[in-house]
């Protein structure tokens, strides 16, 4: 099978979609299927190329197997939702010419994601002249986000752009998702259930587990070995609610041997350090390598998963498959009709998005509980181990992809094409 992956984010990004988009290509290709990519250079979560890459130069490199073809890509130092649009717009005119190049490959299959929606004409377009499968997995649905955060505005535009959207939507054979959620509203888009497949964000459960001893990161922390610690990992972002975790810190300061850690970096991340500059309580780190994410995780006795109320319906955050790899109980931010909701009430505890003293009196319920937070612990990794297991949700994707173009479910990955 030959897949052509299109999308402005890509490995070696850590988080986020760049971070899944990179571990499903490899995947792919040590299954013996031919892949190409079609991308940007690195920038996310700091909004900054990666050293080592070039924001203004079309590039070329392996990845895995796979064919990385990176273009050019603007990014704002100051993010807003005009100068983001503009980015966006930079990556969909830049990455034409290197998508159209792939003409004589022929793909079998064109997959693009969402976020951004930017990138959707194009690969409809090219799949259909090149009667190839067009394939959307949705992450996130901006559109329905970025009105519910208020960065679109206005009933007529909110038509529009809507009506934009589920016409999309109609033209792919196929529309992935990360949750039953999020499924049901592409449903609720006109998608019909032929063409819906479920695609949840996995985790390399054998590479994270629980730790059996103290992580190093607390002594490279100075923190007390019986120390309780609450961890925030992950992108600092508009969406995630970190105003929280800086009134919770303040809330919960005077409660000894309680430390927080908030590990990550993003656009909210200055914001959030100036709000915490005189808590005693609180330590930051950068976002740390991929090979120390089993310790970074193992470091925390309670996973902090904030969200902001009026967003936290339309994501099921892909740092949860970490956290609960980890074994660790979660205090989440979610209302407890929502798929996270129910998730975090089995392995932690779900309080309402933006209540503070709810989040602290949570953290504190598990804090002073070792048994309670003992048996959830338990609880989130049989939970990942059922549910995240990185080879079995990719081994359901293959099967989906080849279904998709005609491949008999016999067939295995590498056979020849006659």
């Amino acid at each position: 099978m030959k897949l052509l992956v299109y999308g402005i984010n890509f490995a070696p990004e850590l988080t986020g979609i760049g971070k899944y988009t990179g571990e499903m290509v490899a995947w792919l290709a040590a299954r013996g299927h031919e892949v190409r990519v079609v991308t940007a250079p690195p920038y996310y979560p700091d909004w900054s190329v990666r050293p080592g890459y070039s924001g203004s130069r079309y590039a070329r490199e392996d990845w895995h197997g796979a064919t990385v073809f990176r273009t050019p890509l603007w990014v704002p130092r100051k993010v807003t939702g005009l100068k983001r649009l503009v980015h966006l717009a930079s990556f969909a005119l830049s990455s034409l010419p290197t998508l159209l190049a792939q003409w004589r490959w022929k793909p079998d299959v064109v997959w693009v994601t969402e976020p951004p929606l930017f990138c959707s004409p194009a690969a409809l377009a090219f799949a259909r002249l090149r009667s190839a499968k067009a394939w959307l997995h949705i992450q996130d649905y901006e559109v329905d986000a970025a009105f519910e955060l208020g960065l679109l505005k206005g009933d007529r535009v909110r038509s529009i752009v809507a009506a934009t959207e589920r016409g999309l939507m109609r033209r792919f054979d196929r529309i992935s998702t990360i949750s039953s959620r999020m499924m049901e509203r592409a449903s609720s888009k006109g998608t019909e259930a032929a063409r819906l497949v479920s695609l949840p964000n996995w985790a390399d459960v054998s590479a994270v587990q629980p730790l059996r001893v103290a992580s190093p990161y607390r002594a490279e922390l100075g923190i007390a070995h019986d120390a309780v610690v609450a961890l925030y990992s992950g992108n600092m972002g508009a969406k995630q609610g970190l105003e929280l975790l800086a009134e919770m810190a303040q809330l919960l300061q005077g409660r000894p041997g309680l430390e927080f850690v908030f590990c990550g970096n993003g656009a909210g991340r200055a914001d959030l350090m100036q709000r915490c500059e005189k808590l005693a309580n609180v330590r930051f780190l950068d976002l740390q390598p991929v090979e120390r994410l089993g310790d970074l995780l193992g470091l925390a006795d309670i996973h902090l998963l904030p969200q902001r109320a009026d967003a936290a319906d339309l994501v099921m955050p892909s740092k949860l498959t970490g956290m609960l790899s980890s074994g660790r109980p979660v205090v989440a931010g979610a209302r407890p009709e929502t798929e996270l909701g129910k998730v975090a009430s089995q392995c932690g505890i779900a309080v309402a998005p933006d209540d503070v003293r709810a989040f602290a009196d949570a953290v504190l319920t598990l804090a002073s509980q070792p048994d309670l937070r003992r048996e959830l612990s338990l609880r989130a990794r049989a939970f990942a181990e059922a549910n995240f297991d990185r080879d079995a949700v990719l081994a359901r994707f293959e099967k989906d992809l080849e279904a998709c173009i005609g491949i008999p479910a016999t067939r295995r990955a590498g056979e020849v094409r006659l």
